[in-house]
């Protein structure tokens, strides 16, 4: 088993399986020594697990357990992309996306469970560059999206 992995497993948690992209992407590119991973949605067991926005429907703390399960779900997508999740160096940039009213302010304390997992998964070679960015809806109702970058061995 991969060291990432045994990692996840050891703080409780799955790789998923990769879900199909909805439309026409991919849903990760290896360009080089780096893999572009497609925003992913907080897909648990095919279907969404937080629907609404967050500071209404969802609390700060689901949006943060949303967003966390989509950094689950952008690693399954590597493992699919590159059959081994040690392949990764390091995370570079993840872009993190909060559904949210235009008063809501903690867009960076949401994006905080994706890189949280992320660091967990790879230990420092983890810590990346982010924007946390706050929107009016995302797709299928999500309250959030997650995309990443990672440079690779």
């Amino acid at each position: 088993m991969a060291m990432i992995e045994r990692r996840l497993r050891e703080a409780g948690f799955e790789i998923p399986v990769a879900q199909p992209s909805v439309a026409n992407y991919v849903a990760a590119l290896v360009q080089g020594d780096m893999l572009f991973v497609s925003g992913q949605l907080p897909f648990e067991s095919g279907k969404i697990r937080y629907q609404g926005r967050v500071g209404d429907e969802v609390s700060v703390d689901d949006g943060k357990l949303s967003a966390q399960l989509c950094a689950l779900n952008v690693l399954g997508q590597a493992k699919a992309a590159l059959g081994d999740l040690d392949r990764l160096k390091g995370c570079v940039r993840i872009g993190g996306f909060v559904s949210c009213s235009a008063g809501f302010h903690q867009q960076p304390a949401v994006v905080n469970g994706a890189s949280d997992l992320i660091v967990a998964a790879l230990g420092d070679a983890g810590r990346h560059t982010r924007a946390a960015v706050g929107c009016s809806a995302l797709p299928m109702n999500a309250a959030t999206e997650i995309e990443a970058i990672f440079s690779l061995r």
